[in-house]
């Protein structure tokens, strides 16, 4: 038995530091253009399956001459059915942008808006807009929508690895304290008392 508990417990703890260990995986689901060009945002609709949910928005910005920190370039905002799921100020800020052309200053930007979850195929409208930032509507060329499914670790694994190693660990000792008791020895115990003939 301290054999199985002490797997019980070395299960709970690999169960506790998996998730930190196995990073999400994702899947590229597709890449929509918003804009070409600065004037020109239009909605886009979109039906994404279940089985790829949860998955990432992300927003592409190509720009001339943007400088991160002067406020939102952009906002997107995602609604199905009514409801919105989602709605982001970006400021692309958090991400090193790739260099087109030097010599005009053109360049890539990438900001993560947030992550949707569903449990079934559902239609989606994604409205991106220029930010608050002072002139950077004359500074973007264009925007596009890349969507990401995320394979994620199930939330439930954590704690049942807390369980699974607290029911090792406390089999385990009960065992072990329970091994080290030694049986009575029936000859250690005094001899009854003999009666009738021949007692004495």
């Amino acid at each position: 038995m301290r054999v199985l508990y002490l797997l019980v417990f070395l299960l709970g703890i690999a169960a506790i530091f998996y998730p930190s260990l196995s990073p999400d995986a994702e899947r590229a689901i597709g890449k929509w253009a918003i804009a070409e060009q600065a004037d020109a945002y239009l909605p886009l609709d979109l039906s994404v399956k279940a089985e790829d949910a949860p998955f990432v928005v992300e927003i592409e910005m190509t720009a001339v001459g943007w400088q991160p920190g002067q406020g939102a370039a952009l906002t997107v905002v995602a609604d199905s059915n009514g409801r919105t799921l989602l709605a982001k100020p970006l400021t692309f800020s958090t991400t090193k942008p790739r260099e087109i052309n030097p010599q005009t200053q053109e360049k890539i930007y990438s900001d993560n808006a947030g992550t949707i979850s569903a449990t079934k195929d559902t239609s989606y409208r994604f409205t991106i807009t220029p930010g608050d930032a002072e002139g950077v509507a004359t500074t973007i060329r264009s925007v596009h929508l890349i969507l990401r499914s995320v394979s994620m670790v199930d939330p439930r694994i954590r704690p049942g690895g807390f369980i699974l190693a607290a029911i090792g660990f406390i089999g385990f000792v009960l065992a072990m304290a329970r091994g080290r008791k030694t049986p009575s020895n029936p000859n250690s115990q005094p001899p009854t008392g003999r009666w009738g003939r021949g007692a004495g």
